[in-house]
C-alpha cells in the first residue's frame, strides 16, 4: 500500500491512527518491562508463592471485555449511521469502562482485607508489583475513558459519520488496546 496515495483528509486519518499505534507500541514496552521485572523478581526468596487474585479482578475482566463488546456495536451501528444506536453503544462502552474502575478498587481493598498493603510492615515486593502494574493500567483506562467521553459527545452530536470517523477509530484502537493489555495482566498475574 503506497501511504503518499489518497485525500489529504486519509492520509491525515492514516497519520493520525499511526500516531495511536506508537503510543500504543511504547506501552507495550512499559507493561513487557514491568511484567519481565516480576518474572525475574519472582526468584526472591521474600516472594509470595501462592498468590491468589482478588475476586474483584475476575469481575473486572468480565466487565472490560464487554466494554470492548459494546464499542465495537457503536461503530458497527454508526457505519450504518444509526447514531441513537451509536450512542447508546458507545455511553454502555463508557459506563462499563467506569464499571471497570470501580472494580479495580474493590480488588485493592480486598488485597487489603488480606492483609497486604502497598507499603507498611504488612507489604511485599510481590504486592507492589501487583498495585503498580494495575495502577498504571488504571491511568490508562483512565485516558481512554476520557476519550471515550469526547467520542460519545461527537457521536451525539452527529460529528461522526459513516465516512468520517477517525477520531472514534483513534479512540476504539486505543480503548481495544486497554482491554486487550488487561486480559494480558490478568493472566500474566493469575499464572506467576
Amino acid at each position: 500500500m503506497d501511504l503518499t496515495q489518497g485525500s489529504l483528509r486519509e492520509k491525515q486519518s492514516r497519520a493520525n491512527k499511526m500516531m495511536v499505534v506508537v503510543g500504543i507500541i511504547s506501552l507495550i514496552m512499559t507493561f513487557g518491562g514491568l511484567t519481565s521485572a516480576f518474572i525475574v523478581s519472582s526468584s526472591r526468596l521474600d516472594w509470595l508463592t501462592e498468590l491468589v487474585l482478588p475476586s474483584a479482578f475476575y469481575w473486572s475482566t468480565a466487565i472490560i471485555v464487554s466494554s470492548s463488546l459494546f464499542l465495537i456495536v457503536a461503530r458497527r451501528s454508526l457505519v450504518k449511521s444509526q447514531l441513537k444506536k451509536a450512542s447508546l453503544f458507545v455511553a454502555l462502552s463508557l459506563l462499563t469502562g467506569f464499571a471497570f474502575v470501580a472494580s479495580q478498587f474493590i480488588g485493592f481493598q480486598q488485597i487489603i482485607d488480606s492483609g497486604f498493603n502497598f507499603t507498611g510492615p504488612t507489604s511485599n515486593v510481590t504486592m507492589s508489583y501487583i498495585y503498580v502494574i494495575t495502577t498504571l493500567h488504571i491511568f490508562h483506562v483512565v485516558a481512554g475513558l476520557i476519550s471515550l467521553f469526547i467520542v460519545f459527545i461527537k457521536t451525539k452530536r452527529g460529528t461522526y459519520t459513516s465516512i468520517s470517523m477517525t477520531g472514534f477509530d483513534m479512540s476504539a484502537i486505543f480503548w481495544h488496546f486497554v482491554d486487550l493489555l488487561w486480559l494480558y495482566l490478568f493472566i500474566f498475574l493469575s499464572t506467576f
